[in-house]
This record gives C-alpha cells, sequence and structure tokens, in this order.
C-alpha cells in the first residue's frame, strides 16, 4: 500500500538532512532534473535521489507516493518553466505561438526529462493553468466551443509530439546525432537525379531544414489553419 503523503506545511518543519538541507518538492524535482540531464531516464531511482539529495530513499515517499508521481511532478514542472513570465496579450494568434513555442523549448531544453513526461497526463496546477490559458485564448478569440476543443487538442499534441521528437534527437549521444545530421550531406544530396529526381532537386533545402525541428513550422500551418476557420466564422 502506497504511503500517505504528508501535507506541505507539515513537511517544511522536518529537521533538515544530514547535510543540513531542507527538502521541499521543489529541490527534489529540480535534483531529479539534473539526474535525468546526467544518467538518463535509467539513471533516476530513488536510491540515486536519496544520495544526492543526502537523505533516506524512504524520506522522498513523505513528497511522492512514488517515482511515477515524481514524474508526473517533473513533467508539470518544465510545463511551469514554460509559463514563467507568460501574459496574455490578447492577441489570439500571437498568444497561441508564444505559448506553444515556450512549452517547446521548455521540453527540449530538458531532453531525457521531456522523453519521460511528454505523454503523461499530470492533472496538477501547472498543466491546468496551461489548459485553462490556451482554451481562455481560443473563447475569448470567439471560436465555438466544438472548434476551441478540436483546435486545443490538435494544438497541445503537436505540440508535446515535437517535444518529445525533438527530445529524442537530442539525447542521442553527440556523435550519433552529428551522423544522422551528416546524412543529408552524405548520402541524400550525393542521390542521382536520374533514379531520386525529387530527392535531387530538394537536396540542398533539405539539408539545410532536416537538420532543424520543424516545430515552428508546423505551428503556423495550425494557426492558419485555425484562421482560416475563425475568419469563414465571422464571414
Amino acid at each position: 500500500m502506497a504511503k500517505p503523503v504528508v501535507p506541505e506545511e507539515k513537511r517544511r518543519r522536518r529537521r533538515p538532512t544530514r547535510s543540513g538541507t531542507v527538502l521541499s518538492e521543489r529541490l527534489i524535482v529540480e535534483t531529479a532534473l539534473r539526474l535525468l540531464r546526467e544518467h538518463g531516464s535509467t539513471g533516476l531511482t530513488a536510491r540515486r535521489l536519496g544520495l544526492a539529495l543526502d537523505c533516506d530513499p524512504s524520506t522522498l515517499y513523505r513528497y511522492f507516493r512514488g517515482m511515477d508521481e515524481l514524474t508526473l511532478a517533473i513533467g508539470d514542472a518544465l510545463i511551469g518553466e514554460a509559463l514563467r513570465g507568460w501574459r496574455a496579450s490578447g492577441e489570439w494568434r500571437r498568444d497561441l505561438h508564444a505559448i506553444g513555442l515556450r512549452i517547446h523549448a521548455a521540453y527540449v531544453a530538458h531532453p531525457q526529462a521531456a522523453q519521460l513526461t511528454a505523454s503523461r497526463v499530470t492533472g496538477r496546477a501547472n498543466e491546468l493553468a496551461a489548459d485553462e490559458a490556451v482554451l481562455d485564448v481560443l473563447r475569448t478569440a470567439g471560436f465555438p466551443l466544438p472548434d476551441t476543443v478540436r483546435i486545443y487538442h490538435a494544438f497541445i499534441d503537436q505540440t508535446l509530439a515535437f517535444a518529445a521528437l525533438d527530445a529524442a534527437a537530442l539525447a542521442l549521444p553527440r556523435a550519433t546525432r552529428h551522423a544522422d545530421d551528416a546524412m543529408w550531406r552524405s548520402t541524400y544530396a550525393r542521390l542521382p537525379a536520374e533514379t531520386h529526381p525529387r530527392i535531387a532537386e530538394a537536396a540542398p533545402l533539405l539539408s539545410t531544414h532536416m537538420v532543424t525541428s520543424a516545430y515552428p513550422t508546423a505551428l503556423e500551418m495550425l494557426l492558419d489553419s485555425a484562421q482560416t476557420a475563425l475568419t469563414r466564422l465571422s464571414s
């Protein structure tokens, strides 16, 4: 049976760890993010986290019911990082563009954590705030509720899908990542027009575009589609 989680205010009154550190959810999540950067998802264990925080691993279960709940907290922290400092401008397209790029950037800044959390639904405060913000931007812009939900669904899933894809590439060993990028020049750019005419004509552009994220382009395409739908509604 999972141990009960102690309320935050009671945790703050607990004695510091052996090294004098006062534990908190935020400190545990920040330490977990560091371990993910250094060791990848397989390196995030209660034992290793306890060593990093200089506490008994069992202490962590006063803050999180298990490692899965910690995973959800990590995902929520990434969304919180994305939302920090964002304010609605009142221009729906500008606002959605900013939110999308912020969420994508926050995830790819922590590629190992992104791989672990991009497909999860946390139900925590930052995720709820992001969802409320996107829905509010769309409804305030005048989208009917069914269109709002449809666009919200595509917007969130597209953002997280690209974040997971780009994070997976960034999490590869550097040599592997460079070899993949070089393939567009070493193989694709050398294919003869006689056998691969379309690749051959596009090769110079492919070698430039394919080594960057397509998310900004995909985001613009989604917003173009939403803009067209809104214009049609008002005409």
